[in-house]
């Protein structure tokens, strides 16, 4: 990096700098630099060189060079001569690149964050985002308020749920590879669960957003060490497959890297490292997820807000308030309790156990029309490789006229590949064509083959079809 001399030397060349800069060098380096200026001062700033802004460390926004230099002094660069603070900060403080890594230090040296990770580039200067939790004090021994209604909420799920909180908390910088989805009926504590782990992790590194916000173009959500999507429920059939297929990205890795997206912002890489939470009143009419889904582990309370007593929410939120003394009270002894939490017995790279819920949830999401498509796919003998025609033809040799004329109708060709997939068929790419279509009695046709085959069988069964 330059220093502040060598900036002067550029801006003020000649004997008489030189004459300048023996003066400056006699004198100490803090000298050199303008007094703190209402408590905030240039090393509370970094240039990003690709914006030409300048971040400011404490809430890690972005300034302008304008409001840097009006908002601190020039500096003194000999004794007529000053330069202006973003000019300095270009020279001695400059970044490369932001990206968002709990685990890794503010200041990331010889590397820059790739769509691949990281890769080394000696001299670079990365700025990392993330922001560490305050540590808050506590006593594991004290969390059983807590704990008791965990187990009260999800008696059959408590010992995983726990435990996949305790990881968020002990290893912010890890993936847990699959979503939490906490289901049941409003006014039962859900999010009373999740209070004191907003708090464990940084009320900063924790995301609240709708299923919509998930499907929508800005992601700088991803930020997170944990994302709570609330409320999930049916967006209309093809968006609730659109929202399983995008939220797939997010909850497990690969990826590994995330590029997002913020409004205003230029785009940046972050690490995958987010935990997903999804909480739900709705089990028939919310969430679709698919017989041999990895990524989700569904719990689901059969408790009732009349279960719960008059002052029972007034007396847990006092004590989350105010315990022991303590200023964070029980929240402060749950974040102790999940620290020291063994997770010798918890994976977070397996799958999910499924659940009773789980398979609830799956039962729920097959529609009436699943069970029409198997009847047609097994008078086709379960080939492994199909086409639309080929459905059409088989529901009108078995009379089922209203399948066939809904197949027919070109407005639902887009959930098709959707509904195919549940009963066990996905889309074929064709390798040889630009558009992955094959040509099927002359005419370009998608193809589908059985989901449980290897890739190139998938492409040798869609052949025989074409």
């Amino acid at each position: 990096m330059s220093s502040t001399l060598e900036v002067f030397d550029e801006l003020a060349p000649g004997p008489k700098a030189r004459r300048s800069r023996k003066r400056i060098e006699a004198m100490p380096p803090e000298a050199t630099l303008p007094p703190d200026h209402a408590g905030i001062n240039l090393g509370d700033f970094y240039a990003h060189m690709p914006s030409h802004q300048y971040l400011f460390v404490p809430t890690r926004e972005l300034w302008p060079a304008t409001s840097v230099n009006g908002r601190l002094p020039a500096i003194p660069a000999g004794p007529k001569k000053k330069i202006r603070p973003s000019d300095w900060l270009d020279r001695n403080r400059p970044i490369e690149q932001m990206t968002w890594h709990p685990g890794e230090d503010m200041l990331i040296t010889d590397r820059v964050m790739q769509v691949s990770g990281w890769a080394p580039h000696a001299g670079a200067t990365v700025f990392n985002l993330y922001r560490p939790p305050v540590e808050i004090e506590g006593f594991a021994n004290l969390a059983q308020p807590w704990i008791d209604h965990l187990y009260r909420v999800y008696p059959a799920e408590a010992w995983h749920i726990e435990r996949w909180l305790a990881h968020r908390v002990q290893f912010p910088g890890d993936k847990v590879n699959h979503a939490l989805v906490l289901g049941g009926t409003q006014g039962i504590g859900k999010d009373t669960i999740l209070e004191p782990i907003k708090a464990g992790v940084g009320p900063w590194n924790w995301q609240d957003i709708s299923p919509a916000q998930m499907l929508g173009r800005f992601n700088g959500w991803a930020k997170a060490v944990v994302l709570r999507i609330s409320e999930a429920r049916d967006l209309g059939d093809v968006d609730r497959f659109a929202f399983y297929d995008h939220s797939k990205t997010y909850i497990a890795a690969p990826p590994d890297v995330i590029r997002v997206d913020e409004k205003h912002l230029r785009e940046h890489y972050v690490v995958n490292t987010m935990g997903v939470v999804i909480t739900t009143n709705h089990k028939t009419d919310g969430l679709y997820l698919p017989a041999d889904d990895r990524r989700h582990f569904v719990a689901w309370s059969e408790a009732r807000r009349e279960d719960f007593s008059a002052d029972y929410w007034t007396r847990l939120y006092g004590w989350y308030a105010s315990s022991d003394g303590l200023p964070n009270g029980g929240i402060g002894h749950v974040i102790a309790y999940l620290r020291q939490l063994d997770l010798s017995g918890f994976d977070p790279k397996a799958p999910p156990p499924k659940t009773a819920a789980f398979w609830a949830v799956v039962q729920a999401g097959e529609s009436p029309e699943s069970g029409e498509l198997r009847d047609v796919i097994d008078q086709l003998g379960n080939p492994d490789a199909l086409t639309l025609q080929h459905l059409i033809d088989s529901a009108e040799s078995l009379r089922m006229l209203s399948l066939a004329d809904e197949l027919k109708d070109r407005r639902n060709r887009r959930a098709l590949p959707h509904r195919l997939e549940r009963v066990g068929y996905v889309p074929v790419r064709n390798p040889d064509a630009d558009d992955g279509l094959f040509k099927v009695a002359g005419r370009r046709q998608a193809i589908y083959a059985r989901r449980s085959l290897p890739v190139a069988e998938q492409v040798r069964a869609a052949r025989k079809v074409s």
